[in-house]
């Protein structure tokens, strides 16, 4: 019997409960198989009940506790239907009408869903506060119909008193909102569908372009493209030692006239550097300018999410991913051991820096408290976003939702990630409304030979909202850029002697010159990539994790020492696209999208036009790039690499179904072939090949170890005379069948696994690395690689998920030698 045979069947049973009053018919919620995710969606239910429905599980829980009885809640589990992924979705030809599909795997959780809503009284759909909640909503709206009470409700932070408040005062759904998402999914779709197929044809089968990530591609590209072409120039500075009472301080040349900065640049810079050593050699450095000022530095606003995704960069080494990861699980719930779950923080995804005024309250009574009443700021602070469009600024900035729950009271309750991210977004709201931090600064200008030298310092004289939260250094840099006075540098730190003017110094370490070369720009690290999207206008905050991680999936961008650097592959496709496709791929055009979408929220544009008008130049794009892109397939890039089977032959870079390799150029008479990888400085260095122990079955030549997409494999080296393949395994029988061993895959989404050679016959597989060991829990014969902060690498039963320390069995590897350390069993 089918799900929704057994879901009709058990809608019919009723349970009968006589009152005082009268009988009243209590309807049963039907229970509907599915995932374990749905075990809290499929209790019984019984009695009036009204249905919330949310997106996530955990969330779901947390309202459910909130709520109490006579509310069902539940999750959809994300988006229910989505464009179908076989064909494009989309009708251009009939204004753009979309055929949305439920999503693979969503059947019986629609089911579920629809089963509940029948036997409810009023329907609350719950789904985050964003375009994508809406979507979700709607499409929620749609399967469920009509019939029934349908309600919208929305919260910025998961608190019994929010979830309260918004079944209270429930809201409708909103249609504009819901016509930017359809936007955003029709321009993405387009973009996907259509150019994609072209890079398939013309480059590698598989690769995509996508219509945001494709232009952060373009980004990282031209950074690589300037680093390359940036000329080193020489400079130089002069600098020196004094001392007084026992206190060192540097001193640094400023230049030929007391006003004016000089600069010591090249050639004529250096010329003169020397000609000022020369005047001021042995000679004492006069005070003639002492200059004290104070200066204060003000706090800055509560997170929004891409300030929060910078910070958590720079500070804590998170990736955007798992800042939004851990964000969303402080946002939905966390279960902490005197109070339950609790939903730790406001909505994560916002451009917003206000405080509502209830929070607001809360914030200053517990500055006043905790830290006294010099250390609030006399005025409540009011920040104000950039820019005027209202719709981002539609939620809170992100803050602790409440403040009995200090980062010291839930310790132990969260995991380190949680903990650190709370702490970082803790401090940063308790700081913005402290006062400020007043900065005692000095600058003592000096004269020798008639040459002008300076000398720094300064010291905290009230640390004000320093006290709580000190911004990393991009952002002081980002707020000394946003401020063009002198005053708003940053000072040096460090303490100067009481100084007066007319005091002269002995050079207490001789006055020098240094010699220093002009840096390229930066490569992009996850801080500065967020930073630079935002300011361009690319994608929204709640996107840039997911942008990140798809140019790093696709081989597009590689991450070399914390910055991400474009791979060969990233390099061609993203040129190939300008040159094809340069409105799709013009960081101008992509902002302006967004600005339209921004639009179509507030209701001040139709969804229609603005594809109508996308489409229109497109089309036309799209029919060009077909016949004019380059086909890489077809090209060759010889790299001066002499060939190794050959003697006049030299290696070129080709383009195969899995990327790209070294061929001969003397190919046929020639078939040597190599894996190469590139330098930052683009010198190729060859992959030597790894050969397994057993011989080609077929030939009795060398086994290759090659990667392909799904994986490693066993390839025979005289290839193409002889074409054997095998899967590579592991010497590590399979328990199930006993007759394969197991090999390493890749799944259609790339992650690693570990699959029995003897598929389709078994079935059986593991997600980590199998290891030919005996349970000594169970007895089962293998078990897998397990690794964990607490406690370091591990051995783990897939079946009674008994663990044992690596260093307790023959695989640990010993750190020092790096060599296997097997132990001879006697």
């Amino acid at each position: 019997m089918c799900a929704k045979a057994v879901a009709k069947k058990a809608a019919k049973k009723v349970v009968v409960k006589k009152t005082p009053a009268k009988a009243v018919v209590a309807k049963k919620a039907p229970k509907v198989a599915g995932s374990k995710a749905d075990k809290d969606d499929n209790e019984k239910v019984y009695g009036d009940y009204d249905l919330v429905v949310v997106e996530s599980p955990s969330k779901a829980k947390t309202i459910k506790k909130y709520l109490g009885k006579g509310f069902q809640v539940v999750a959809s589990n994300g988006h229910i239907k989505d464009l179908p992924k076989s064909k494009l979705g989309v009708d251009v030809k009939d204004d753009f009408a979309l055929d949305l599909v439920p999503i693979t795997g969503k059947k019986d959780k629609i089911e579920r869903i629809q089963e509940l809503a029948k036997h409810a009284n009023q329907i609350y759909l719950a789904p985050d506060m964003d375009r994508e909640g809406e979507a979700i909503a709607f499409h929620l709206a749609e399967e469920i119909g009509k019939k029934k009470s349908i309600h919208r409700v929305v919260f910025n932070a998961v608190t019994k008193t929010a979830v309260k408040n918004a079944i209270d005062n429930p809201t409708e759904l909103n249609q504009p909102m819901y016509d930017s998402q359809k936007t955003r999914r029709v321009l993405d779709r387009l973009v996907g569908y259509k150019i994609s197929p072209i890079l398939w044809d013309k480059v590698q089968r598989g690769i995509s372009a996508g219509r945001v990530q494709s232009v952060a591609l373009r980004v990282i590209v031209e950074r690589e493209d300037q680093i390359k072409k940036f000329v080193s120039e020489k400079w130089f500075s002069i600098q020196g030692e004094l001392e007084k009472k026992g206190i060192n301080f540097e001193v640094r040349y400023y230049g030929e006239e007391q006003g004016k900065k000089t600069e010591l640049d090249g050639n004529a810079g250096e010329k003169l550097a020397k000609s000022v050593l020369a005047d001021i050699k042995g000679k004492p450095l006069k005070a003639i300018e002492v200059k004290k000022k104070e200066r204060r530095q003000n706090p800055t606003a509560p997170f929004t999410t891409s300030k929060l995704q910078q910070e958590a960069a720079n500070k804590l080494g998170f990736t955007a991913k798992r800042t939004m990861m851990v964000a969303q699980m402080l946002y939905e719930g966390v279960q902490l051991r005197d109070h339950g779950l609790q939903g730790l923080i406001t909505y994560m995804r916002t451009d917003s820096v206000r405080t509502e005024p209830e929070a607001m309250k809360s914030v200053r009574d517990y500055i006043k408290k905790k830290y006294g009443k010099d250390f609030l700021s006399a005025e409540e602070i009011v920040y104000k976003k950039k820019g005027t469009s209202k719709v981002q600024d539609a939620h809170e900035a992100i803050r602790p939702t409440n403040l009995e729950f200090t980062p010291d009271e839930v310790r132990g309750d969260l995991d380190p990630d949680q903990q650190k991210l709370y702490e970082l977004i803790w401090n940063k709201f308790i700081s913005s409304q402290m006062s400020q931090a007043v900065i005692d600064q000095t600058t003592v200008t000096f004269e020798a030979g008639g040459h002008f030298f300076k000398s720094n310092g300064s010291i905290v004289k009230f640390p004000g909202f320093r006290t709580v939260y000190l911004d990393s250094l991009a952002e002081k840099q980002s707020r000394k850029n946003e401020d063009e006075s002198e005053e708003s540098e940053e000072p040096k730190t460090g303490l100067l002697p009481d100084i007066s003017e007319g005091e002269s110094f002995a050079q207490k370490k001789a006055i020098d010159m240094e010699e220093h070369w002009t840096s390229p720009p930066p490569r992009f690290n996850e801080a500065s990539l967020v930073k630079a999207l935002e300011e361009d206008g690319i994608g929204r905050p709640s996107t840039y994790a997911a942008i990140i991680s798809n140019i790093q999936d696709r081989n597009y961008v590689e991450k070399i020492e914390n910055r991400f650097v474009p791979t060969e592959l990233g390099n061609v496709v993203c040129k190939m696209l300008v040159e094809s496709f340069p409105d799709v791929m013009d960081i101008e055009f992509t902002a302006k999208v967004e600005e339209l979408l921004d639009k179509i929220e507030e209701g001040d544009v139709s969804w229609k036009k603005v594809l109508r008008e996308f489409w229109k130049g497109f089309e036309l794009t799209l029919e060009k790039a077909k016949d004019e892109m380059k086909n890489l397939k077809k090209q060759s890039i010889p790299t001066g690499v002499h060939c190794r089977k050959c003697a006049d032959g030299e290696y070129q870079i080709k383009w195969g179904k899995n990327g790209q390799f070294l061929a001969c150029s003397n190919y046929p008479d020639c078939n040597s072939t190599e894996d190469f990888k590139k330098s930052l400085d683009g010198v190729i260095t060859i992959i030597e090949k790894e050969f397994a122990k057993d011989p080609c079955p077929t030939c009795g030549k060398r086994l290759a170890i090659k990667k392909g997409k799904y994986g490693k494999f066993l390839a025979c080296e005289d290839y193409p005379q002889c074409a054997t393949t095998l899967p590579f395994t592991l010497d590590v029988q399979c328990p199930l069948c006993k007759v394969g061993k197991f090999a390493e895959k890749k799944s259609r989404y790339g992650k690693l696994f570990y699959g029995c050679s003897n598929y389709p016959e078994c079935s059986n597989a593991m997600w980590t690395k199998p290891y030919a060991f005996d349970c000594s829990a169970c007895g089962h014969p293998v078990m897998g690689e397990k690794f964990t902060k607490k406690n370091g690498k591990q051995l783990e039963c897939p079946k009674c998920r008994h663990r044992v320390d690596i260093a307790d069995t023959p695989f640990h590897v010993d750190e020092e030698s790096g060599e296997i350390m097997e132990e001879a069993a006697e």
